[in-house]
């Protein structure tokens, strides 16, 4: 399976990140209002049984009140004594009137039945009846057995109609309100019945106005008392289609809510339990009802999130993009297309992955190829500073650059040592492994010695020296703690080698300008082995009475100085070094006899380049004497510097500047010529003076003077010279143009290119109507 871009990985993270929330929301949102709708029902359907609870049992609170005045009356207490025959006529005058008295509140009674089953009559509307003769006389009995004396009762309003008005109700049912009589005795053998029908429950539940055909009134057997469909009336609520109807007598509480299914749809049941006789009042209210505004709200939930989502959408879009544009031009500058990452199954990160770990490799081979190269460079700079190539403030630098600047400032007192190997006899060695040893004694030094006491140890033929130092100012404490420690090293390298060495160790100094003088002790100190004998150490102070070898530190870095000057014809140059030169070596406390071996030295230096370039002594100088003796006869500084000057090196000058009129031009076009043939090398200024044997510099400077152009600069020139050349007669790619101008990379080039003519080479090529075939590494740089 082909693994998924970068790109595609990010777009389905950013439109993960951003619809995700929006479905949370808009869904949270759904149900919150769903259910908050359905809570909000439900309460309002608590609060409306609740009022309906409330007028119905006001209604039957009142028509029990008002039959308690009945049954308490002293008529009814005679009545109870009595067989009302024809001659109690009065009484039963009295007692209808009590009834009438009753029906007259507003309280919907539609009869009124009292019954003396031990008497033998029953009293109601339509009059005095015998109770053995009546009908329904055994269902009315039968309501004596009720357990309460004072109770609420669903009865057929068929028991309480003579047989000639029977059908007269309009209600198929009544409730009855039942109280026993007499109410002072245990023994009951009376009933007074107040009958309101239970079609007039609707007058308190249903208004015009707003029908509530939700409403269930159940009485405490759950037989039904009210519902919008009146068939239903006394028929248990199961019957109605109800299904699990025993939830109401499970509920815990005298009100709650449940759902249940009636006619295989779902409802919502609230109800609520009367503490007067046991009623319930239920609320139905159908779920599809309830959803139904809830589906407007997520329908506008839908419509809005989909918006959302379309956004979100776009803006994951537009920032992903954004997001991988820096992804795309990193992969652009390191030659990398989308075609070709997918061809090697491979993403974005992997490739940059795989070209930084390439980098680092690279880098960590320049690193060690450095490492290296500074190696050589500290080791040959430390040979160039025992020699005495550097001037006082050059060598301080010097130090610094190559790491030794924390031993400038703590060392105190120093010591150069060097180190010999004495002889190859009863050992195991022979004469072509001395380079060898050399280099097994110099790193023997190197684990021996600290690297905060000493620098690099130099292999300078035949001997290893090093500069040794601590921050001990007593030169005694010095000198015992260095001795002891060229005990060690050489008492290690016989243990180790089987070779004797000696070491010879110059007087403590506390400059580091007088190393050369130092390492010069150290030198002359081992010399002495001829008398000493071998695996020795040598003192310098014991050879030299405690004094330095050498008081004169000759400048030979001025005098190559004044060298170069005088080959260049640089008059001015010249004439300074002269003057820094001399007051150098005057500046020196020497004997008169002693200043004679610096002023002979550089006489016979100067007279040495004179021979060596071709110059005969007659050009310069026309008497018969001898310029050594000329020299030494002359009594100030003043004088000796002026002659140096007008007989030796200002005719030096003037020759030299008189080849140079003829040179300087051959030197240029010959340094020109190489340029022409070898441009397509890694041709250097080095190289150039090494095949027309000069100094590098000299032929530079040369160079410079002749074309006003650097050679450097001339080279890139007559490159880019044969590169437009080749972008407009040839149809060779620009990545083998660069490679035969010597560009490690293409795009260097094509970079060097554009900076230098404004374009890059396909755009040449194209406007100077060459190939029309673009190289693909200058598609990428354009």
């Amino acid at each position: 399976m082909r693994p998924l871009s970068f790109l595609s990985k990010l777009m389905i993270f950013t439109f993960a990140i951003s619809t995700l929330p929006v479905l949370f929301i808009g869904s949270f949102s759904y149900l919150t209002s769903t259910k908050e709708i359905q809570k909000n029902v439900n309460q309002s359907k608590m609060e409306l049984i609740s009022q309906i609870n409330s007028n119905v049992e006001r209604k039957l609170t009142t028509v029990n009140q008002t039959l308690n005045q009945v049954v308490n009356s002293s008529v009814l207490k005679r009545a109870l004594d009595s067989p009302l025959i024809e001659s109690d006529f009065k009484l039963y005058n009295d007692l209808r009137n009590e009834i009438r008295n009753m029906q007259s509140f507003d309280t919907k009674l539609e009869d009124v039945v009292l019954l003396n089953t031990q008497q033998n009559w029953m009293i109601k509307n339509s009059g005095l009846y015998r109770l053995d003769s009546y009908k329904d006389q055994d269902q009315l009995i039968s309501l004596l057995e009720n357990s309460d004396s004072n109770s609420w009762v669903l009865t057929p309003s068929s028991w309480y109609y003579s047989e000639e008005s029977v059908g007269a109700s309009k209600c198929s049912y009544s409730i009855s309100l039942i109280k026993k009589l007499p109410t002072n005795t245990l023994h009951k053998y009376g009933l007074a019945l107040a009958n309101i029908p239970a079609c007039t429950l609707q007058g308190d539940v249903y208004s015009d106005s707003q029908p509530l055909d939700d409403i269930i009134i159940l009485d405490e057997h759950s037989r039904i008392l009210l519902h919008p469909d009146a068939s239903l009336v006394g028929m248990p609520l199961e019957d109605s289609g109800f299904i699990d109807g025993s939830k109401l007598s499970l509920q815990a509480g005298n009100s709650g809510q449940f759902t249940t299914t009636i006619n295989k749809k779902e409802y919502s049941v609230s109800f609520l339990r009367s503490q007067l006789n046991g009623w319930v009042y239920l609320s139905v209210t159908s779920i599809a009802s309830l959803t139904k505004e809830s589906n407007k709200i997520g329908l506008f939930t839908f419509y809005i999130c989909a918006i959302m989502l379309l956004i979100s959408v776009l803006l994951a879009w537009i920032g992903s993009r954004r997001m991988y544009t820096p992804i795309e031009r990193l992969l652009n500058q390191l030659g990398q297309r989308k075609p070709g990452l997918r061809a090697r199954h491979a993403n974005e990160f992997q490739v940059i992955g795989e070209q930084l770990h390439h980098l680092f490799q690279s880098k960590s081979q320049l690193e060690r190829e450095i490492n290296q190269h500074i190696r050589q460079v500290r080791t040959f700079s430390l040979s160039q500073a025992y020699q005495g190539n550097y001037k006082k403030s050059e060598l301080h630098t010097k130090l610094e650059q190559f790491g030794y600047g924390r031993q400038l400032q703590d060392w105190k007192t120093m010591a150069v040592i060097t180190l010999s190997i004495d002889s190859y006899e009863n050992s195991a060695y022979e004469k072509e492994d001395l380079n060898l040893l050399l280099f097994a004694t110099h790193n023997m030094i190197e684990e021996l010695v600290s690297p905060d006491n000493r620098f690099t140890p130099v292999i300078m033929d035949p001997f290893i020296v090093t500069l040794i130092g601590n921050t001990e100012e007593d030169e005694l404490a010095f000198h015992r703690w260095l001795y002891a420690l060229t005990e060690q090293l050489q008492q290690e390298i016989n243990r180790c080698l089987k070779l004797q060495v000696s070491i010879g160790l110059s007087l403590p100094f506390h400059c580091f300008h007088k190393i050369p003088i130092a390492y010069k002790e150290g030198i002359e100190a081992l010399k002495y082995r001829i008398k000493l004998g071998t695996g020795v150490i040598i003192q310098f102070e014991n050879l030299n009475s405690g004094m330095h070898y050498l008081k004169l530190n000759y400048p030979n870095h001025k005098e190559n100085d004044l060298m170069d000057a005088i080959k260049l014809a640089e008059t001015d140059k010249a004439k300074e070094l002269v003057r820094s030169l001399f007051a150098s070596i005057f500046s020196q406390e020497l004997s008169p006899q002693e200043y004679q071996i610096p002023l002979t030295r550089l006489l016979n230096n100067l007279l040495i380049m004179m021979q060596e370039s071709g110059i005969g002594l007659n050009q310069i100088y026309h008497a018969n004497g001898s310029l050594f003796e000329e020299l030494l006869e002359l009594p100030t500084v003043a004088e000796i510097e002026d002659w140096f000057w007008s007989v030796i090196i200002n005719p030096l000058i003037k020759i030299f500047n008189s080849r140079q009129n003829a040179q300087y031009q051959n030197i240029s076009e010959k340094i020109i010529d190489l340029v022409q043939h070898y441009y397509d090398t890694d041709l250097t200024l080095e190289e150039c003076a090494s095949r027309l044997h000069y100094n590098a510099n000299y032929i530079s400077s040369i160079f410079r003077k002749e074309t006003q152009s650097y050679f450097s600069e001339y080279l890139t020139m007559y490159r880019f010279k044969m590169a437009k050349k080749w972008l407009e007669e040839t149809d060779m790619p620009v990545k083998d143009i660069a490679a035969r101008l010597r560009y490690n990379n293409s795009q260097n080039f094509i970079r060097s290119f554009r900076k230098q003519e404004g374009m890059t080479p396909g755009q040449y090529r194209e406007l100077r109507g060459g190939s029309k075939h673009a190289d693909l590494l200058d598609e990428i740089a354009e």
